[in-house]
């Protein structure tokens, strides 16, 4: 695929005969924890000169079959076999893919979002078997014992979502909610061709930042990616103190300066597998490309790391309550389908979205979801290690709603909330508090017409809604959705089902 390949078939995933249950019970007590993360981030202080004008200069990394225990190595799948010598698939091909993808829809998704991290290359010989070490588990409010809910990566053990997480449908509204999830939700398949890109680009990248490491965030991996979800990427150049929750790299120049050279790299060494790579020279700087083998649009920016930390937020609060999830995405669909979801067009980004969605199933007079930092600060602090942001949230146990609302009701409240009873002028949207708080006065907030509070650095996630244009029509969809569905109670009236199949 790549020209540095030298290992295309899975990345080194856990044998799912070693995995076990608990992602705090198996750390092998003669390895440190760094070593046995997924995405890990090894990160030196870095000096941005020494790298500049070293395209090729840095071998590449050779990868060997890696063992676990008394396991084989991992063997290769057919989604991930070499692309050496293959002839490029065809639109049509993909496209027959997924028809056929469709059909099979009872498939979970789970394990391969459970395995999309690999482990890192540093230890690249056989670990010994995990030893299991009973760490304390985190206790939910008014919870004797803690139940998982949420798939942590690397555990394929974990029920099949399709089957124990999704809630029933006893009304028409309902039923179509959860006839498009199923229809739309990011696959196994999907998500396979982003970690199959994500790893041979970690590769090709790791020769001009040798220790550096690339992560795939948002919708890929927080639970609300469909089918048509681009991926997200973060290259980690450096590591973050503890103490710091700004960017450490300056992101209008040495941000800018860092994806130079990614984008030379793939304009250049990598022109036959990446096309139409372009710097966007935004307020968070991106190379955005497609690759050629998969036909995912990319995103990639560089050490914007709340995002990593915001991704793995958004995965609890997908798995702990299973209306979460259908709800999201018919939001989403929705948004998409009035043109209202594109921050580059001054409307609103998915993350908003999603972020507008939580804060309204927190703010119900029996809420469905609680603040996930303020209930478990321990699982959520925004100065944990990178190396271990994805554990954290694994032991947290469901959260039991006394609120029963259907999908159906939920939709319209969702609508209502937004069209008639949240004060847009002197409110702002915050899930870390679970409630609306008064908008601040900072120049963040100040003269902006929709306020959401990102939260972990506490931005404003809606700054791209900046003409009140924009913000009008956005307010009039949410009105019209509201009243549409309270009378009919038919998903088609506000997203036209057939036509959104179509662009799924």
């Amino acid at each position: 695929m790549f020209p540095n390949s030298s290992n295309l078939g899975r990345p080194p995933f856990f044998s799912k005969h070693q995995q076990q249950s608990n992602c705090f019970s198996v750390l092998p007590v003669n390895i440190s924890p760094p070593l046995l993360s997924h995405q890990q981030t090894v990160v030196p202080p870095y000096n941005f000169r020494t790298a500049v004008g070293n395209l090729a200069a840095t071998p590449a990394a050779t990868l060997q079959p890696v063992t676990y225990g008394n396991v084989s190595p991992v063997s290769t799948s057919g989604a991930l076999t070499s692309f050496q010598g293959r002839k490029r698939q065809s639109e049509q091909s993909v496209s027959r893919d997924i028809k056929r993808q469709r059909i099979d829809s009872q498939k979970s998704d789970t394990t391969i979002l459970n395995q999309a991290v690999p482990l890192p290359e540093e230890r690249r010989h056989s670990l010994p078997r995990p030893v299991l070490i009973h760490s304390p588990p985190f206790q939910a409010h008014g919870s004797a014992a803690v139940t998982r809910c949420v798939p942590p990566l690397g555990d394929t053990l974990f029920p099949d979502p399709t089957e124990t997480r999704l809630p029933e449908a006893k009304d028409k509204l309902s039923q179509q909610i959860l006839e498009l999830f199923q229809a739309c939700r990011q696959q196994a398949s999907d998500l396979n061709r982003k970690e199959l890109c994500r790893t041979e680009l970690q590769k090709e990248i790791q020769l001009i930042f040798p220790q550096s490491r690339l992560y795939l965030v948002g919708s890929s991996l927080n639970g609300f990616g469909t089918r048509s979800s681009d991926g997200d990427l973060c290259l980690v150049i450096k590591e973050e103190p503890v103490s710091n929750l700004k960017h450490i790299v300056n992101q209008k120049t040495e941000a800018r300066r860092i994806l130079t050279l990614v984008h030379k790299l793939f304009s250049t060494k990598l022109c036959n597998y990446i096309e139409r790579p372009q710097l966007i020279r935004a307020k968070v700087p991106i190379v955005r490309f497609r690759d050629k083998v998969s036909y995912v649009e990319f995103d990639l920016n560089v050490n914007n790391v709340v995002g990593i930390r915001n991704t793995f937020l958004l995965r609890t609060y997908a798995f702990i309550e299973n209306r979460v999830r259908p709800l999201v995405v018919a939001v989403k669909k929705w948004a998409s389908w009035h043109a209202i979801n594109d921050a580059s067009r001054g409307t609103l980004s998915s993350y908003s979205l999603v972020l507008m969605v939580l804060h309204y199933l927190q703010t119900l007079p029996e809420p469905i979801l609680p603040s996930l930092q303020k209930n478990y600060p321990e699982c959520f602090d925004p100065t944990m290690q990178l190396h271990l942001v994805h554990q954290a949230p694994c032991a947290i146990p469901p959260y039991i709603s006394k609120n029963g609302s259907s999908l159906g009701d939920l939709l319209i409240g969702f609508f209502k909330y937004y069209a008639t009873e949240f004060d847009w002028n002197h409110q702002m949207i915050s899930v870390r508090e679970a409630k609306a708080l008064p908008r601040p006065d900072g120049i963040e907030w100040r003269n902006k017409f929709i306020c959401v509070e990102e939260p972990f650095d506490g931005t404003n996630t809606a700054r791209a809604v900046h003409e009140k244009q924009k913000f009008d029509m956005i307010r009039g969809e949410f009105s019209q959705a509201w009243r549409l569905l309270r009378d009919k109670k038919d998903l088609n009236c506000v997203l036209p089902l057939r036509a959104n199949e179509q662009k799924r």
